[in-house]
């Protein structure tokens, strides 16, 4: 089981200057944050803190693949990832979350990226997401074509309404 330790930074314990780490996400990781979308992967995500008195300035860079489902077939498939994102981390009174700004709460000092790195990484999925022409699930295809409901032009000719009928002389 995936130890979600690694991802709470102890921000009061950073050094003034430049702070870097490394985690590898996998599937454990996925399944330890009860991932809704993603929940198998093979990632590297790598963390630059620069700590200038109590402001952080976070830069993550997520490189690696997840498995998602094709959006036609429903089949697995591999969506690459690489992604560069910023934030700003201080400390206040409590803890919140506003665009790129993080508000740490100052008595408990601890910063858990591991839900803002499972966003950098959903957010860089496509909406649709498929195969490769010819890489989907050839079964699945041909269930989708028997139960697709194809017209023929000769039956939208006769289903047009005649209110309508006008509107196709405006046709490209």
């Amino acid at each position: 089981m995936c130890s979600l330790q690694t991802f709470k930074i102890d921000m009061k314990a950073l050094r003034q200057g430049n702070n870097e780490m490394q985690i590898k996400l996998d599937d454990e990781y996925f399944k330890a944050i009860d991932a809704p979308d993603v929940h198998r992967g093979d990632l590297i995500a790598e963390i630059s803190i620069l700590r200038t008195g109590d402001i952080f300035e976070m830069n993550f860079h997520t490189e690696g693949i997840v498995h998602i489902p094709c959006s036609i077939c429903l089949d697995d498939m591999v969506q690459p990832i690489n992604t560069d994102n910023k934030i700003v981390a201080k400390f206040g009174e409590a803890y919140s979350e506003d665009d790129d700004l993080v508000t740490v709460a100052e008595d408990e000092g601890i910063l858990d990226v591991s839900g803002l790195i499972y966003e950098f990484i959903v957010l860089n999925i496509p909406i649709r997401h498929v195969h490769a022409p010819g890489k989907c699930d050839l079964a699945m295809i041909r269930l989708l074509q028997e139960h697709t409901a194809v017209r023929s032009s000769e039956e939208d000719d006769t289903a047009i309404d005649p209110r309508w009928a006008a509107l196709k002389n405006l046709k490209l």
